[in-house]
């Protein structure tokens, strides 16, 4: 199988970076370029939309799987990112101001492609006064006009330098699942996300649920970047003091030699011994395999989150 094309550096900006030599990749998370006609359909609908996705801009392993299967996670407020994480491939620099008329674009999307989950997420917009808040909030509203039985799961930025009435602005939109990334251990953030601050995040989660007890909350790492299994354990155990119920837990993939270096690649067993963990700790769902990434499966992966919440109320 041949390994999927990542996209071509776009930060002339960090051309300071040393390089990192990339490993080959196992057997295990090499993936067939997309080739399908359902691929092409969806990246028709897209670009016709005048929409990013973050499966494009991050350089996603599963997008040919994804598309070809008519999903796709969407990317608003831009294409360029005011942060600058070494392990993300999304462009940073200065953002061009809203589209006003996005909202309607991603529910026209979701309603063409016939979409029963969606996840939309954004780049980070430290840029707005309100992280860009009421705009995740429109999109909802849109979507929920557009297509009244799609699911609606969203990939939050940190709100880091906003006040607290941003989350509770997306929150009482009412999205279905609220997801915001650890994505590493605590040790490393310095090193892999300068510009976030692990316990605010870790605090944005828990207030989710204090805002609203019944919305479902997300959260994943990625693996592979030079943690160890015991600081992983404990980034579950602060998720599920934040009552987060489910879990994400994928291989780092570096997508160019100026980003963070591969430490190593974490084998399936190790992933499957993460799930087992994780369920152990009192995850209602979890998703730990190489090629996990946030919305990889996300619509089956929230029916079997609410069928799991039934089963722990006693009502399945």
């Amino acid at each position: 199988m041949r390994d999927l094309k990542i996209p071509e550096e776009r930060h002339p900006e960090k051309a300071h970076r040393p390089d990192n030599a990339q490993p080959k990749k196992p057997a295990w998370i090499r993936v067939k370029a997309p080739t399908s006609e359902g691929y092409k359909t969806t990246r028709d609908i897209l670009k016709a939309k005048k929409l990013v996705t973050v499966c494009e801009e991050a350089g996603c392993p599963n997008v040919g799987e994804c598309w070809s299967q008519g999903h796709a996670t969407m990317m608003i407020m831009g294409e360029i990112c005011t942060r600058g994480c070494t392990f993300c491939n999304v462009a940073t620099g200065k953002p061009q101001a809203l589209d006003a008329f996005e909202p309607g674009r991603v529910a026209h999307a979701v309603s063409e492609l016939g979409l029963k989950h969606v996840v939309v997420t954004s780049v980070d917009r430290d840029d707005l006064a309100d992280g860009g808040a009421e705009h995740f909030a429109q999109t909802i509203r849109a979507i929920r006009h557009r297509a009244p039985d799609t699911t609606i799961e969203v990939l939050v930025p940190d709100f880091l330098k906003c006040g607290p009435e941003a989350l509770e602005t997306v929150v009482a939109a009412r999205p279905d699942v609220l997801n915001h990334n650890l994505e590493t251990v605590p040790g490393l953030y310095p090193g892999v996300r300068p510009g976030a601050r692990y316990f605010h995040s870790l605090r944005l989660l828990q207030r989710v649920k204090e805002l609203d007890p019944t919305m479902f909350t997300k959260s994943g790492i990625m693996v592979g970047l030079g943690e160890d299994r015991a600081a992983v354990q404990q980034v579950m155990d602060d998720m599920r003091s934040a009552d987060v119920d489910f879990l994400t837990i994928g291989q780092y993939l570096q997508p160019t030699p100026k980003h963070h270096a591969v430490a190593r690649f974490v084998t399936p067993e190790e992933f499957a011994a993460y799930e087992t963990a994780a369920y152990g700790k009192g995850f209602l769902m979890v998703s730990a395999t190489p090629l996990t990434r946030s919305s990889y499966h996300a619509g089956d992966d929230f029916a079997r989150l609410r069928t799991a919440r039934l089963e722990k109320l006693g009502r399945a």
